[in-house]
């Protein structure tokens, strides 16, 4: 059984409390590190939005969210009435004068209280609430402010905001959460290479052929049909999720797990990332945007058919690229991306596939001279297998076949994982940013996203459309396939 380490007595002010994020995210990952004793019974969780509502229905509503959203079997009645015992609620404008007097008075009665601020809201709010913060004086050295995705639309708007929180709180207070870097198989990327040399050993253009890296969701756009009709699969997804991934999966070996050290290592390759230009984009990308087609059985309509009516678009629902880390550790080491909406699956993985073997002395009928990989499973249940050939067992001859040492963390380890948000917020209020994205990190990602943006504006295409249910436009399966390769869709 894990050790439950709790953590310090807090306030945690919710902007957005009333949103879908507070709903399905927030609250269920506050209930259960309350239910497993990590919150002290001192703390509070403060709800602040617009809507007119008293602490009661706060209160109620969340009971009501917990309930929908937190499995029966990890509720009990008990553990709930405790929990929303500890829920309050403000009437706060963000961006005007309205209820921070009532905030402030409520702060003011714990006045020594660790106080992450979350704000779950449009990130054009971040400024006009961190500015009310200071100047309503709910601000000192124990506050924190948590930033979520996305920050900004291109690098000069994530600027603009970055200078905004920034004038406010210094950047040791702020925390850019990216929830992909809580998941504990992300965690575990580290340990598997930098206290295990015979991975790291490996970890080398010599010995890799390529790294795929693939995020898919069985969903539309939903009710964000608005917002991501403005983003769409690059900006929404790459910018953020998928660079993170590739940058743990990539860099070097921090001096140590202090937060800089790490960060500063996932800031060199970054930096190292070849920019691609309107020269390359035809040859190393694709966008798609789904049409109608069926997913988990179902019958479901297009893009198009989701933003409305007549709805006209070119925004992008699904990109595959190839990319190029310039360093020697991966010199001539491809990494394939890929991330869509209306895919087959839901999942999450890191594919690192090795060369094959230089000679075999096995007859070629024998096995398909499968290499050897290493499939890293974010979701949608957190684990690890390394890809082996094996004998086949039995008579008659050398027969091989690729094996799988198989880790799933749960079965493993017999117990519950705390999820990302649960993770990451008991992070914020321990002061620990590590897993968090620095200032720069934000700024070079956006740069190099921004390059490509400026590419696909400069050859100008229309999104390739592909079936909902399918892994994405034909054009993607030809991305990897022209360099004789192939997607992993082995999803077992």
């Amino acid at each position: 059984m894990a050790t439950i380490i709790p953590v310090a007595s807090f306030d945690c002010v919710v902007f957005g409390a009333t949103g879908d994020l507070t709903t399905r995210k927030l609250l269920p990952a506050l209930y259960y590190r309350y239910k497993d004793g990590q919150i002290p019974p001192t703390s509070r969780i403060i709800g602040a939005s617009r809507s007119e509502i008293t602490g009661d229905q706060f209160r109620e509503r969340a009971r009501d969210a917990l309930k929908r959203f937190v499995p029966a079997h990890d509720l009990s009645e008990e553990a709930l009435s405790a929990f929303v015992d500890h829920l309050d609620y403000v009437a706060v404008d963000g961006a005007g004068e309205d209820g921070w007097e009532d905030l402030a008075e409520k702060l003011a009665e714990r006045p020594d209280q660790v106080r992450p601020y979350y704000l779950a809201t449009s990130p054009d709010l971040y400024g006009a609430i961190c500015r009310n913060l200071a100047r309503h004086g709910l601000i000192g050295e124990r506050s924190r402010v948590v930033l979520e995705k996305p920050i900004g639309k291109d690098l000069k708007s994530a600027r603009a905001i970055n200078d905004a929180v920034g004038e406010v709180f210094p950047e040791e207070q702020i925390f850019r959460i990216d929830h992909y870097l809580g998941k504990e198989t992300v965690q575990n990327l580290l340990a598997l290479r930098f206290a295990n040399t015979i991975f790291e050993r490996l970890w080398t253009a010599d010995v890799i052929d390529h790294v795929q890296i693939t995020v898919g969701e069985t969903v539309g756009v939903e009710s964000r049909a608005g917002y991501y009709d403005t983003s769409g699969a690059l900006r929404d997804m790459v910018q953020n999720h998928l660079l993170q991934l590739l940058c743990l999966t990539a860099m070097e070996s921090p001096l140590n797990l202090d937060a800089n050290s790490v960060r500063d290592e996932k800031l060199k390759v970054l930096r190292a990332l070849k920019p691609i230009t309107a020269n390359d984009v035809q040859h190393v990308t694709v966008r798609g945007q789904y049409a109608a087609g069926a997913v988990e059985g179902r019958p479901v309509e297009g893009y198009l058919a989701d933003l409305g009516p007549g709805s006209q678009s070119r925004t992008e629902t699904f990109v595959a690229l190839k990319l190029e880390v310039q360093s020697w550790r991966w010199a001539g080491v491809p990494f394939y991306l890929r991330t869509g909406k209306r895919l087959p699956q839901k999942m999450s993985e890191i594919v690192v596939q090795f060369r094959a073997s230089p000679f075999s002395i096995f007859p070629e009928e024998s096995f398909g001279r499968e290499p050897n990989r290493l499939v890293i499973r974010l979701q949608p249940q957190e684990g690890m297998k390394l890809e082996v050939m094996t004998k086949d067992p039995g008579p008659g001859g050398m027969r091989l076949r690729p094996t799988a040492l198989d880790i799933s963390f749960e079965e493993t380890f017999k117990q519950r994982y705390p999820d990302a948000y649960e993770r990451l917020l008991m992070d914020v209020v321990r002061g620990n940013p590590t897993l968090f994205m620095r200032r720069d990190e934000v700024e070079v990602a956006w740069a190099w996203a921004d390059s490509l943006l400026k590419a696909w504006a400069d050859r100008p295409e229309a999104p390739r459309p592909y079936a909902a249910g399918s892994w994405g436009p034909t054009a993607a399966i030809a991305l990897i396939e022209r360099d004789g390769r192939t997607w992993h869709e082995d999803l077992r």
